[in-house]
């Protein structure tokens, strides 16, 4: 348990970041998990703008440091080369 005032403003200012993390985190699962079935589906249209979207909430979890830049990278790419294989 914290003792000094200091270490007790840490456990609140990192239960902060946790929260908001988690909820990008969140949001950027469900935007891959929603291109992916799309995919699945072959519903062009559709994955169009959830493309969009995911890429968008990855870009968001980077730039606030909930992932690595590189992570965010290597999971567009993915999906990309998914949904062009989708139009192929």
């Amino acid at each position: 348990m914290a003792i000094t005032k200091n270490a007790k403003k840490g456990i609140r200012v990192s239960e902060r970041k946790r929260v908001v993390n988690d909820k990008l985190r969140r949001t950027m699962k469900d935007a891959v998990k929603t291109v992916r079935k799309d995919v699945l589906a072959k519903d062009t249209k559709a994955t169009k703008t959830d493309l969009s979207l995911a890429f968008k909430a990855l870009d968001k979890a980077a730039k606030r440091g909930t992932i690595k830049k590189g992570t965010a990278d290597r999971k567009k790419s993915r999906l990309a080369k998914a949904v062009s294989k989708l139009t192929k």
